[in-house]
Order: C-alpha cells, then structure tokens, then sequence
C-alpha cells in the first residue's frame, strides 16, 4: 500500500504532468517523482513534447545516483516501447529503482506493458494510486485515445452585452489546455508552435456543420488530441452535434435576482451533461458540465 510520503509525491507528479498540457500530443501529459531510498524527493521532471525525454527520464537525470534504490511515482505506466525516445521502464531498471508506484494504466501499452516487464526485473511494482486524481490531467488524453477522435471541448458566453470580452476571456483561459482552438473562423494551436511539427499537422480549415466528424478523425491522425471550440455564434452548428462535445463551459454575467431566468435557462444546461465546477469571479460565472460518457 502506497505511503503517505508516495501519495504526496504523486500528487506532486499530478500537477507536474499539467505542465505538459497543449505540447504533449500525440503523447500523453505525464509527471514522475523520484524518492531516495529515504523518501526523500530527489528528482522530478514531466513530458513536454514527442520527441524530447519522457518524464521518467527527465525525473531521473535530476535524481542522479540518488535514484538507486528509491520509488519512482510516475502518473502513467511507464512506457514499454523503443520509439523516438528509450522506454521507460528500461530506463527505471537501469537506473536501479526499487519500487514503482502507478496511478493510471496505458491502453497503449507494447507487449506486456512496462508494468509487467518491471516486476519482472524484480521491480516492487503498485498500480492505480490516486487514479481518480491523475484522471483530472490524463482523462481527455485516455478518451481520445480509445476513441480515437479529439476530446472536444466548447466554451462559449450566455447572452448578454458583453458577449464577445467574456469568450475572449474564456479563450485566454482554456486555450493552453487545447491542442487545436477553433475561434471564429480562426483555427491554430492552442499554444503556437507548442508542438513537434514532425508529429503535428494542423488539419484544413472547418466550418462546424456536415462533415464535422471526419474532420475531428483528421485531426486526431494529424496528432490533436484536445480540441477546443469557444464561439456562441457556432451554437446552431454544435447543438445538433452535442454527441462530438465532451465538455462545455459556460461564462453567464452578473444579473439582478430577479432576472436570473434570461441569464441561466435550461438550454444552457443539456441533458446527458453533469455539472463538474461552477466559479464565481468579477465578470460573473463560469459553469463547466462534462458528458455523463465522459
């Protein structure tokens, strides 16, 4: 059973793999924690991009020989494939970790899977701890993966006169999150230039209506696995397609009590969505629903 020093380290590694949110894909957002034979942290790191060291591997190089004989807690399993970098759980072994504390499996994990090759090589090997909470980074990556189609999420502001300031806030908010942003008429990366153009392509221009599917499954195989709409003017187009959307943000303004009705009404509030987070700020309020599939 995980220790309440590998549980902190794993929520360290949790909030290390966001980091890579936005440049990861195709690759998932991982974060590692290394701990001394002590419990000592002694080396972090996470995946930035494909093509650059996993986060083991970054996480590793900061612990040195330190390594040797300690935990290393990493939020995915470590992979189990040579590709563009080593695998990972070769990396562990050589490194001489003794223990590996997992919070989510790879479905696409080679053969085996780096779990099963650790124990194996006589790695202490532990799985799904604090799976839920590293879900909150891996969850859309995990889904598109399966699915094989982008997670898609679209953001858009309720009526009201300050329409267009409260979805430009809303892109400045979610766009680092995304791989692709569709904005308007605008489509581009969520952070410019974020990934590795040898495994991204952006996809051809779109105009969300016929056709919306195969453009989605395009831009899966052109490396997005987060795709991120915020325009209420795409509303006529996207409220038939609800099936694509995996999650919806919603900014609603400030409003007289007694006018609550015009600013949340059920249209905004589809059913086969649960409501996951609603934040007060100074504009007013933002409401996140996630599909029930999700």
């Amino acid at each position: 059973m995980a220790s309440d020093l590998e549980l902190s380290a794993m929520r360290h590694a949790i909030t290390l793999s966001a980091f890579g949110l936005g440049t990861t894909s195709p690759n998932p957002p991982v974060g590692c924690v290394i701990l001394d034979h002590h419990g000592t942290v002694v080396g972090a790191g996470f995946h930035r991009r494909k093509g650059e060291p996993h986060a083991e591997a970054n996480a590793l190089n900061a612990a040195g020989d330190a390594a040797r004989g300690g935990t290393a807690v990493v939020t995915l399993e470590p992979c189990n494939h040579v590709g563009v970098t080593p695998a990972c759980r070769q990396e562990l072994i050589n490194a001489g970790v003794s223990r590996v504390v997992i919070a989510v499996m790879d479905p696409t994990s080679r053969g085996e899977g780096g779990a099963s090759m650790l124990a194996a090589a006589g790695v202490e090997v532990e799985t799904d701890v604090l799976r839920d909470e590293a879900l909150t980074v891996l969850e859309p990556w995990l889904t598109a993966t399966v699915r094989r189609r982008p997670y898609l999420t679209w953001a858009f502001a309720a009526e009201g006169r300050h329409q267009s300031a409260a979805e430009e806030r809303l892109l400045l908010d979610l766009r680092a999150n995304a791989d692709l942003v569709i904005a308007g008429k605008i489509l581009d990366e969520g952070i410019p230039g974020g990934h590795t153009s040898a495994y991204f392509a952006l996809p051809s221009d779109i105009d969300i209506g016929a056709g919306f599917s195969q453009w989605l499954s395009a831009a899966y195989e052109g490396g997005a696995r987060r795709v991120l709409v915020v325009d209420h003017e795409q509303g006529a187009a996207l409220r038939p397609r609800l099936h694509a959307v995996d999650e919806l943000v919603v900014a609603m303004p400030r409003t007289d009590p007694s006018q609550a009705l015009e600013v949340v009404h059920s249209d905004l509030m589809p059913i086969g969505f649960r409501l996951v987070e609603v934040a007060a700020h100074k504009y007013g309020l933002t409401a996140r629903m996630r599909c029930s599939r999700v």
